[in-house]
């Protein structure tokens, strides 16, 4: 039986001194290896006769029919197409790896390892760092995928529509699904709602025989004990029914603003900016009042981070304005967490942005985003991306903002943190401006 080849996408290798052309490239080397083949025996078969020729020839169909068989005549078109179709543009294919960002990086691996065409796929969050249309793409590029796909993945839209399984692990526990996200989401509550259920109606029993048991022993008499004694031997044999965990209460945000602002938030006019000579936006107009929710929504590298970062004041415009209304104060969420210092302990970082607030008030709000006894004294360089979002929510919370400006914020959180933050947003009565590539969200 032959063995599978199975792919994992974390563990992708990228050679730095490659561009992204060579590298995608490389992984056909067996197809061009063979191409090289058939050209040599082209050569060897116009100066050989007799038996030699024949089994030349015969070693030439087969190859041929090889060479047909793994897409030989179009890999150059298929490599063109994935890197296409993950977001690089022809000007980009000779781009050295080692100049790219991670995010970029990221796309190279994921496309090197669809290339490679394993039987099994193991996807570790692949729609990181990709943008609508490249996600777009990666959807119908999987659903027409030949080998088994296994993906771990937070984006609950990509699961919906490439997923035909969902396995989930819970509380230590594992439970398999059939269907995608949405079905998965909507038996899940059908399940926790009949196990608690169950688990009302078993306490009810348990508290009637209890009850029974207390009534009978109170009459004091040799028959009354005996069976007040079978029932609890009877009750101590019941498989008690858990009670369901309501995992929405784990992580409790509270987003409010203190003040008020004015019915016109922000104004922007006429806004440029270039970088290196490209000219990323051109006299860009909108504005944004009180309890809007407004989404900045693009491909990347189009400039979306970099607006608000101009909103933000963190970088100037080339030319234009920005206009803050009054009473308007911004809390900014950046996916980067620049706005964490990596030398701090969590402790630390929430003390010295809020030097008013006593050790249980620090303690509370971080145990209100799941850090609790010795983890505030974590360093924020050894937090994972999850974690680190999880600590810069917990700022934002903190400040009292009437106009949140969030950078993808739901990157590297869990779905369960996901629709805690939605409804702490969707319950917010301040105004909100979010980049995002999460669809559901």
């Amino acid at each position: 039986m032959e063995k599978n080849h199975i792919s994992l996408f974390q563990y992708v290798l990228l050679h730095s001194t490659h561009t992204i052309y060579e590298e995608l490239i490389s992984t056909k080397q067996h197809i061009i290896d063979m191409e090289n083949r058939l050209r040599s025996l082209e050569q060897e078969m116009k100066t050989t006769t007799g038996d030699a020729l024949d089994s030349l020839m015969n070693t030439y169909t087969r190859l041929s029919h090889q060479f047909e068989l793994e897409n030989g005549y179009a890999y150059k078109s298929e490599i063109m197409g994935v890197l296409k179709g993950l977001g690089f543009t022809e000007e980009d294919f000779e781009r050295q790896i080692e100049t790219l960002s991670g995010g970029q990086k990221t796309r190279v691996a994921l496309g090197k390892l669809l290339l490679a065409s394993p039987d099994i796929l193991l996807l570790d969050e692949p729609t990181n760092h990709l943008d609508m249309e490249s996600i777009s793409w990666l959807e119908t590029y999987l659903l027409n995928y030949p080998g088994a796909v296994f993906i771990v993945s937070h984006d609950r839209y990509f699961l919906d529509k490439v997923v035909t399984k969902v396995v989930e692990i819970e509380a230590g526990n594992m439970r398999m699904y059939s269907g995608n996200y949405s079905a998965y989401a909507l038996k899940k509550a059908q399940l926790r709602d009949a196990q608690y259920k169950a688990y009302l109606n078993q306490q009810r029993d348990i508290k009637h025989q209890e009850a029974v048991i207390a009534k009978l022993k109170s009459f004091n008499r040799e028959k009354s004990i005996k069976r007040a004694e079978s029932r609890e031997k009877m009750l101590d044999k019941i498989e008690v029914v858990d009670k369901p965990v309501e995992l929405n209460a784990r992580m409790n945000i509270k987003l409010e603003p203190s003040v008020i602002s004015g019915n016109d938030v922000l104004t922007v006019t006429d806004l440029t900016k270039s970088f290196d000579g490209n000219t990323l936006f051109n006299n860009i107009n909108f504005e944004i009042k009180r309890g809007e929710r407004v989404a900045l929504i693009g491909n990347n590298g189009t400039g979306k981070t970099t607006i608000l970062k101009l909103i933000n004041g963190i970088i100037p415009p080339d030319s234009g304005s920005i206009y803050l209304g009054a009473k308007v104060s911004i809390g900014y969420y950046d996916q980067e967490h620049h706005v964490l210092d990596p030398d701090k302990t969590l402790f630390q970082e929430i003390q010295d942005a809020y030097p008013d607030l006593n050790n249980t008030q620090i303690r509370n709000t971080l145990a209100a985003f799941l850090f609790t006894d010795d983890d505030v004294f974590k360093y924020i360089r050894d937090l994972s991306g999850g974690e680190r979002g999880r600590v810069s929510l917990a700022k934002l919370m903190l400040s009292n903002a009437n106009l949140l400006i969030l950078d993808e914020p739901t990157n590297h959180l869990d779905i369960v943190s996901k629709e805690i933050l939605e409804n702490a947003l969707n319950s917010y009565t301040g105004t909100i401006l979010y980049v995002s590539h999460d669809r559901y969200f």
